[in-house]
Parts: C-alpha cells; structure tokens; sequence
C-alpha cells in the first residue's frame, strides 16, 4: 500500500512538471510568434484586382461569365471544295463541287455588330452564319483578314444593338491571373471555362508565318473554341483563343490566344486601312541565354541581342548598333525575342518607341521610329512578297523583282521558297511590289499560277501553283 501510494506520488509530481513546462513552452512561443507577426506583416492577396485595396481572396467568375457569355458568338462557315472523281478532273483541278461546313466562335466587341474571329475559323467560306446565346442568326460579311496573326473581322446588321466585351490592355496581363475562355468547343454553344495565365509571349515556332507572341492558359480550350473570348475576372477581353497544342487534336492542358492589344491593333488597321500596318525595327536579333552569352563574351542572359541592322532602317538611324541588348521597349520588360514581337505587334509605323539597350556594360534608352513594313501577300499561293534591296539586285545582276519575305502555310513551306527572289509571274516580268499587285488583280483566279524564281545559288527555276 506504500508502494502504491509513494508511485502515486511521484506521478503526480511529474505530471505537474510536465504542464509546467508545457505551459511555460507555450507562452513562450506565443510571445515569440507574437514578435514575428509584428515583424512581417500577412500578405493580403487580391488575385487578379491588382489595383484594389480589398483584403478579399475569393474570385467570383460568375460576375465575367453574365457580362461575356452572350457576346461570344458561334461561328459556321460554309466552303465550296471541288472534289474529282477522275484523272482528267483532278490534272485540271476541276471536280464535282461539294458543300463542307466547319464551326467556331468569334467575339462581338461592337455594339454595332463587329465580330472578331480567327482567320482559320473563316479562311476560303462561301457564307458565314452567325448565332448569338439566344439563338438568333445573322448572315455575317468579312471586313477583313490577317493571316499572319490569324485574326479575321466581321460585320452582322441589325436594327438593334448588340452585347460586346470591351479591350483589356495586355500588356497589364499577370502571370498567375485567373482568367476564362468562353465559346462553343464541339458545337457546345456559351461554354465557360476556367483557368490561369501560365506563360506571357509564348513563341510555338510556328513556320506559317503567324504571331508568335501568345498568351498561354490552363483554361480548357477544344475544336470550336478558336476566335473565342479570353477574358480576366472583369469580364474585359484580353485575348482571341486561337491554338492548342496536342498530339491529340484534343486539350491536354494548355493553350494560346492572341494578346488583345495585337487583335486590337490588327482590327482597327483594317478599319482604317483596308490591311494590316506592320511596324518593323530593321534589325535581326535573337534571344539569349547563358550559352550564347558565353559565346558573345556578354553578362545579359536575358534580353534581345542585336546581331545586324538594315541599312537606313528604324533602328540604325534611332541609334543602334550592332551588339546591343534590347532589355526594354516602353518601359516594358524585354526577356526574349518574343517579347519584342509581341510589343512591336501592337505598334503602327511612325510610332516612337522608347529602347533601353545595354551597351558596354552601361544601359542607354534611345528614341525610335518605327518604319513601315513594305509587304504584299499573294493569298493564292500563301506567301508574302517585299521589296528587293539594291545590293541583292547588283549580286544576282537582274533589273528588278520581289523577294519572298515570308511562306504563311505549312504545305508550302516544303518547297524552300523563303529568301528567293520572284522575277516573273504569269511568265510577266515584275520589278516591284505594284508589279505583283497589278497582275494578281487582273488575272484569272481559275488559272494556275506561273512564278519563276532566283535562288540563293544564283539559280534560275519555275513552279506552277494550282
């Protein structure tokens, strides 16, 4: 029983020191967490309001959704193709005509009924057909395309005015932004999906000529959601959904849009012009990295290197020079050459942009103006034709002719023509861009097409293109 009783004890006693300890433990580290709190203050985050002084870290996307929805648009283009049926019909490109339709989406950003839509959702239609949420159809007319950045404009007619989404400013977008993609994928019409900006200027690599300066998402993107809304939390549009990659055909995680100030710029040049203004540089660069730095003997890793200027361009006479790094444009962060692009995109000629280049170790911001960027497309074929610059035309040792600037569709792009230099069409001499314009305006667009070239080689060949 005394056994019992001093065990007893001693538990007690042990018990006691143990909540002691435990207490004077506690107190301790609440004083010390205490004193870390009054040292670091908690981060209130506000997702995607970046101006707001709310504590909130909710995201409300039915607010975006109500106020998008029923200005996306669905999208059916209706195309003629020529399908033969014997030797003879497919040698001339002739065939029994048969009716195939395809479908997407398009944003009214107008409320006097201006679509835009992705170039691909519309290229080669015969009639357009275009459904609002509720159910209403307009016959739709084309105002205007750019195949390079995959942007086509659209006009409906009503009496009435029309829902539409306004322009976000881009450039403002975050990484880590909640933002949504609305459309119609599989014919699903006023589809509304949910995801993050993942990555700004994107570059896919692409060889068709088209912007390689996307804003890539999470948000669920399929077949019929191109010429879609890519819209933030305040339901302000901040990208046209416009590609996916997949081995599938499918989403698998991740997709693209044209940055709105490009789509923008893209739509307000048609308006105003009839065709794209493209802004150039006039230099070629390329992005860095370490190895290419080492290379270079250069600190940057990032920025854009200025490995040559045209001569008389933009930038040689703002006053570049060879070696620079382009670091920022505006103000604005410039890590790789899609960043430029992107940026340069949203540009018009004559615009001034400011440059900051490192140059010797020492940063210096230069006044630029921007030039215009002489180009004429041969939408047939699928290419893009420029000027032939004096020097080329002493080497070759030929009066005139056009350059092929650039091969905007990948089944031509087989062929090598990039860099050659085009001195007859129709077997017509041309010597200049208007030359080019003149014969394509007036020719049979039944006909094939006669090109006859000059390669880098010096060599003389023709192509005829059906």
């Amino acid at each position: 029983m005394k056994q019992t009783i001093k065990l007893f004890s001693v538990a007690l006693v042990a018990g006691a020191v143990s909540v002691g300890g435990y207490k004077i433990l506690e107190s301790k580290t609440e004083t010390n967490l205490a004193k870390a709190s009054t040292a670091v203050q908690p981060i209130k985050l506000t997702p995607t309001n970046y101006t707001s002084n709310s504590p909130s870290t909710t995201v409300d996307f039915s607010l975006a959704a109500e106020k998008t929805v029923d200005a996306v648009v669905h999208v059916i283009s209706t195309t003629i193709s020529k399908t033969p049926t014997t030797m003879m019909e497919y040698i001339r490109g002739n065939g029994r005509p048969t009716l195939q339709q395809g479908s997407g989406s398009g944003v009214i950003i107008s409320p006097d009924g201006y679509i835009i839509t992705n170039n691909h959702v519309i290229d080669n239609a015969s009639q357009l057909e275009v459904t609002l949420n509720n159910n209403t159809k307009y016959i739709a007319s084309v105002i205007g395309t750019d195949p390079k950045t995959d942007i086509a404009l659209l006009k409906i007619e009503s009496e009435n005015l029309f829902p539409y989404i306004a322009f976000s400013d881009s450039n403002n977008v975050k990484l880590g932004e909640w933002v949504l993609a609305v459309g119609n994928p599989f014919r699903l019409t006023s589809t509304v999906t949910a995801g993050i900006v993942s990555a700004k200027s994107r570059d896919l690599d692409q060889t068709d000529g088209k912007s390689q300066s996307f804003i890539q998402t999470d948000a669920a993107v399929n077949r019929g959601n191109s010429g879609g809304a890519l819209v933030n939390t305040k339901g302000e549009l901040i990208g046209i959904n416009t590609a996916i990659t997949s081995q599938t055909g499918s989403y698998v995680g991740y997709s693209f849009a044209v940055p709105s100030n490009i789509a923008r710029k893209v739509v307000e040049d048609i308006l105003e012009f009839g065709e794209v203004q493209q802004a150039i540089l006039g230099i070629s660069a390329s992005s860095l990295n370490s190895e290419i730095a080492s290379k270079l003997e250069i600190e940057q890793t990032q920025g854009v290197y200025v490995a040559g200027l045209e001569k008389g361009g933009a930038a040689e006479k703002g006053g570049l020079k060879k070696g620079d790094v382009i670091i920022e444009l505006d103000g604005i962060e410039i890590g790789k050459f899609a960043d430029l692009t992107g940026y340069l995109g949203s540009k018009r000629p004559n615009d001034t942009v400011g440059i900051t280049v490192v140059r010797n170790g020492n940063q210096k911001t230069l006044e630029v103006i921007l030039k215009k960027l002489e180009v004429y497309e041969i939408k047939d074929i699928g290419i893009e034709v420029a000027e032939v610059g004096p020097d080329a035309l002493k080497r070759y040792n030929i009066k005139g002719g056009v350059s092929i600037k650039r091969v905007l569709r990948p089944d031509i792009s087989r062929y090598a023509l990039q860099g050659n230099i085009i001195t007859k069409l129709d077997d017509i001499a041309v010597k200049s861009v208007n030359d080019i314009r003149k014969i394509i305006s007036t020719r049979d667009v039944s006909q094939p097409i006669k090109m006859t070239f000059i390669n880098k080689k010096a060599e003389t060949f023709s192509y005829i293109f059906r």
